[in-house]
């Protein structure tokens, strides 16, 4: 007899695996009934699932709360219920008022869908779980999947689900069940790791600290210095009050300052990478731990840079729209120095264009630093995108100061108090960074890196032979 529409899951299986009969009954048990245990209900039942739930007081719970499916009864009758599977949807200040039923649960697999309450604490949920109920089979999971996206399924929100437990069998049946559901399981290995995981929600934005703060820092040396030299000194020294130019105009002349210098952290650590390479005579040395954790934060540098960039353009725009059409987009300084009106339209287009083509290729930088566009490139395209794009984004973005800046060092006005100008002190690392990349395109070095990278080593890492020799070097497949 052919199965209806009506009784067919409403998620389809995603792999090959996920067709497999569950090795457990249609009827799953949850204890607790808030908002995350109405969000597992509705869940279940729409993948095809009866669903009992449990609640100390199931006559207070009103009845259309839970979908059709789903029935509210007590804890133990819940428990009694269920087949296997028993959800534990409370919280784990709460867990206490379960120990009446340890032997109910006895054999039965425990998911715990609780979180931690602060971070680096000594012992997780799951385990203090175990403790309690020894004949149980605790699996930690679902934790780090919302209500929303449970209520509306895994195709509109994370669709990861992180699973550990010290029971393996209990594990893939969690693990099959999350599947039926339409997730992803991640396998997280033993219950030890389940305080990583109920870690997880609370952690805000972890790899963004290291890469905020650094162009945090910038913005402020950056405008501390343009206020200094554009505004404190000419008010304490002349009396002048440029104290208007606080709120857009050195904002502006800050962030293209950051923007540069952000873009060439992220390529500076690339060069320290094959300067060890290239000291050492191989690749299979660890780099330092700052370099480690400088390298995993370029593409976070890499879009805070472009940011930068884009607020800076933005800034820029509201700037043109408040001057008159009728004047030039040099500023006060530059007309005081004076030059020819066709050096000043060469001036003033060379720097637009190189401006708008640099904030251009960046943007295709930043585009493909998303997982979603970026998981669909090869390594050779990705690779060209980021390093042979982002070399071309740092130089567009040196040219494009460089213009701006025009012959204006060489005169005396450019440094008064003699303090240079901030973007003067911008384009000293990006430069660095320019030139050391240029200097590892040799071929001399290029050569030498790229054999390095392909596992040769020099004669002092390699072996030697019972001669005292040391052994030929090979290349090696692994890389």
């Amino acid at each position: 007899m052919m199965q209806s529409d009506m009784e067919t899951p409403l998620t389809p299986f995603s792999a090959s695996k996920a067709l497999e009969p569950l090795p457990i009954g249609p009827v799953i048990g949850i204890i607790g009934s808030g908002d995350l245990s109405r969000s597992l209900a509705i869940r279940l039942v729409a993948s095809g699932f009866r669903v009992v739930v449990g609640s100390r007081d199931p006559d207070r719970v009103p009845r259309d709360l839970f979908p059709d499916g789903a029935e509210v009864r007590s804890q133990r009758e819940a428990v009694d219920s269920a087949e296997r599977v028993v959800f534990v949807a409370v919280y784990p200040e709460h867990y206490y008022t379960l120990a009446g039923l340890r032997e109910r649960l006895a054999g039965k697999v425990l998911v715990d869908v609780s979180n931690a309450t602060t971070l680096n604490g000594e012992q997780s949920n799951a385990e203090r779980l175990a403790e309690m109920f020894p004949e149980s089979r605790v699996v930690k999971a679902f934790n780090v999947i919302s209500a929303w996206a449970l209520q509306n399924g895994a195709y509109d929100g994370s669709k990861q689900v992180l699973i550990c437990s010290n029971c393996s069998v209990s594990k893939d049946t969690v693990v099959q069940l999350a599947r039926r559901l339409g997730f992803s399981p991640v396998d997280m290995g033993a219950l030890c790791s389940s305080r990583s995981i109920e870690e997880a929600p609370l952690l805000l934005f972890p790899p963004w600290s290291g890469p905020v703060l650094a162009t945090f820092l910038l913005f402020l040396f950056f405008y501390g210095y343009n206020f200094l030299k554009g505004v404190l000194l000419p008010y304490l020294v002349h009396g002048e009050n440029k104290f208007f130019k606080l709120p857009m105009i050195m904002v502006n002349e800050t962030l293209p300052a950051v923007a540069l210098v952000t873009l060439a952290l992220v390529y500076l650590p690339g060069l320290l990478a094959a300067v060890f390479q290239l000291s050492r005579g191989t690749k299979y040395q660890r780099f330092p731990g700052w370099l480690d954790f400088w390298m995993c934060r370029r593409k976070h540098l890499g879009l805070l840079s472009f940011l930068c960039a884009a607020l800076h353009a933005v800034y820029s725009m509201c700037l043109s729209l408040r001057r008159s059409s009728g004047k030039s987009l040099l500023t006060a300084d530059y007309q005081q120095v004076g030059s020819g009106a066709s050096e000043m339209v060469w001036r003033a287009d060379l720097y637009l264009s190189c401006g708008i083509l640099g904030l251009g290729v960046l943007t295709l930088v930043a585009i493909t630093s998303l997982p979603s566009v970026g998981n669909t490139l090869n390594w050779r395209e990705f690779t060209f995108v980021q390093s042979g794009l982002g070399y071309t984004a740092l130089t567009l973005s040196i040219t494009h100061t460089l213009f701006f800046a025009w012959d204006f060092p060489f005169f005396a006005k450019a440094y008064p108090y003699y303090l240079p100008p901030a973007y003067l002190l911008s384009l000293i690392l990006p430069c660095v960074v320019l030139v050391g990349r240029i200097l590892l395109a040799l071929p001399c070095l290029a050569f030498r890196l790229a054999k390095i990278r392909r596992g040769w080593e020099s004669a002092r890492h390699r072996p030697a032979n019972a001669q005292g020799q040391a052994e030929p070097s090979q290349n090696f497949s692994d890389c």
